[in-house]
């Protein structure tokens, strides 16, 4: 039960850190992201994670993996060439796996 509620408190923190810019809570939504600093340093403050992973999408945007250790939370986030960070998915469980070393690259 434990689970499910940090599992429902953390989509809800997904929907407020998307509807509105981090740490501006009471005030009106003035864009759906925030700049990395910000959005990294609430993760940290209120839920110990850091930067685990991380890579270049097709459009520009920096992905990353946060988490708080294994079996915790994790949040992954997209900052755009724009400079802005969006958070775009957040949960609990988290379980790192060893990478499969393939003989051929694609």
């Amino acid at each position: 039960m434990a689970m499910l509620k940090r599992s429902a408190a953390l989509f809800i923190l997904g929907f407020s850190l998307i509807s509105s810019p981090v740490g501006v809570a009471d005030e009106p939504a003035k864009s759906t992201c925030e700049s990395r600093t910000a959005v990294l340093d609430f993760l940290s403050t209120r839920y110990s994670e850091a930067p685990i992973a991380m890579g270049m999408s097709k459009d520009g945007g920096v992905v990353e993996i946060l988490t708080s250790g294994p079996g915790s939370t994790f949040t992954i986030i997209v900052t755009m060439p724009n400079g802005l960070t969006c958070m775009v998915a957040a949960g609990d469980s988290w379980e790192s796996l060893t990478p499969r070393v393939s003989a051929r690259r694609i």
